[in-house]
């Protein structure tokens, strides 16, 4: 049986999809997938959302899906999924003891297990498949034919070592690491070799689009309308479900059209653009440098990007200006949640005192609590009058301009390359972290940085003072 007739048998798939009529265009799509024939009118819905003028003829080797949000991407990639581990023998590929994995791989497991959820319902709504469950767990599922189903995070790591039979990459344009360049590529780099040697792997990425970069907007920008083994679909949510209430997107719209042409239009956003280029910031990191002594001479800056301990991180960083105007960042500590905010407003402050800072630039959001808990330990809390925009934009020229010495820090280089410039509706930019994505670490440096630009004449001046008093045995100044 090929996936269509599964999909609609009523002893098989037939009762999850319920109203038929309303899955006709991903029936077009699943035809597309696997190479199967298409009536006049499904080449006319093929052609419509594929940019293609000849139907496929042989099964696809990677499947995009760039749908609206709602339009029932979830479903259609667990009946994939199911199709591919149970109706298919991979017993003459599977050595002795191997087992054949279908990874279903999204930024987060909450988020993959999306999709796992679906997979579970098809298995249990249909007796022949629930008989083909050997053993069950949160995030995986085991079969008698030697085929694991299992939920995977978005990290290229836990791909190796598997033979992948087929591949479901959920919202992929959302996806984001603080540990890598380029997760995306590199998940997908480590994905393909695991499915080489299976006959019919198939690759499934679906998702909202985002942003004109990553793996989604490669594929779009290079398979969509093009012939080939690689099948790009691109469908607004109402096209794919027509149950969605068409009011509700008109007032999407009416809200913000940058953001429901891309939630429910499924158009990529211009709006939105890359902030730093990875290697702008490369160029300004010090390789192996990880930490600087304190030096007497010079004049520190510190800025902190305080947080309750619950959610995001609370990062301090502490830089100097060289006397060529040169920023150098000195030393950069970030603490992850959970943790105990007093505990960490301690431990910042032992750390500036180290380096005879007695002032602290930070988050004007973060209420009173910062400025009272530092305070407590001798430091005094200012909050800062600019928004995080305006320290990022105040940092880029430096940037630019190699004025700037970054730390060897993996996670810093990873959160300034994210920024996001978004050009807003009145036309002035906002710079900010992507969805889903951090920019604690990014968000203190920028602070300490403007806050040399900002404040350092004056006290880099009274530091020079009591540094030539000093040499020339005279009253240091207070």
């Amino acid at each position: 049986m090929n996936i269509i007739q599964i999909m609609t048998d009523a002893n098989l798939f037939g009762p999850a999809f319920g109203n038929q009529v309303t899955w006709r265009a991903w029936r077009v799509f699943l035809r597309a997938v696997f190479g199967l024939p298409m009536s006049v009118e499904d080449t006319a819905i093929f052609e419509r959302h594929t940019g293609r003028t000849r139907p496929p003829t042989a099964p696809a080797k990677e499947a995009w899906a760039i749908c609206g949000r709602r339009g029932g991407k979830s479903r259609i990639a667990a009946t994939e999924a199911v199709y591919l581990a149970c109706f298919r023998d991979y017993r003459s590929i599977l050595a002795p003891g191997e087992r054949g994995t279908l990874p279903i791989i999204a930024a987060d497991r909450r988020q993959a297990r999306n999709v796992f959820r679906y997979v579970n319902g098809l298995l249990n709504g249909c007796p022949m498949l629930a008989g083909l469950v050997a053993s069950r767990t949160a995030e995986s599922v085991e079969l008698t034919n030697g085929v694991t189903i299992e939920v995977h995070t978005a990290s290229f790591r836990s791909i190796r070592g598997y033979t992948v039979i087929g591949a479901v990459c959920d919202e992929i344009a959302y996806w984001r690491s603080d540990d890598s360049a380029n997760p995306d590529r590199e998940i997908l780099a480590a994905l393909r070799p695991a499915m080489a040697t299976v006959p019919g792997a198939l690759l499934v990425a679906i998702s909202s689009p985002y942003a004109r970069r990553g793996v989604l907007w490669d594929a779009y920008r290079r398979s969509y309308g093009q012939d080939g083994d690689v099948l790009v679909w691109q469908a607004p949510t109402r096209a794919m479900n027509p149950l969605v209430p068409e009011h509700f997107i008109a007032e999407a719209y009416e809200a913000d059209e940058a953001s429901a042409a891309a939630e429910y239009g499924a158009e990529f956003r211009r709006d939105i653009e890359s902030f730093i280029p990875r290697e702008t910031v490369e160029a300004c990191v010090v390789p192996g440098r990880f930490e600087l002594p304190r030096r007497w001479d010079a004049y520190y800056a510190a800025f902190v990007d305080p947080s309750g301990g619950s959610a995001d991180s609370m990062t301090l960083a502490i830089a100097h200006r060289e006397s060529d105007g040169t920023a150098v960042l000195d030393a950069l500590r970030e603490v992850r949640p959970p943790f105990s905010p007093d505990a960490v407003v301690q431990d910042f402050a032992a750390l500036l005192r180290s380096y005879s800072i007695a002032q602290v630039m930070g988050d004007r959001y973060a209420g009173e609590w910062p400025r009272e808990r530092f305070a407590a330990h001798g430091i005094t809390y200012q909050a800062c009058e600019k928004p995080k925009s305006e320290l990022y934009a105040l940092l880029l020229p430096m940037l630019n301009s190699r004025k700037v010495a970054l730390l060897d820090h993996p996670r810093l280089v990873s959160q300034l390359c994210a920024l996001e410039r978004r050009t807003a509706w009145a036309g002035r930019d906002s710079i900010d972290h992507p969805p889903g994505g951090q920019d604690d670490a990014a968000n203190a440096v920028a602070g300490a940085v403007a806050a040399l630009t900002l404040q350092g004449n004056g006290l880099f001046e009274w530091y020079r003072l009591r540094y030539e008093a000093r040499q020339r045995g005279l009253p240091v100044p207070a």
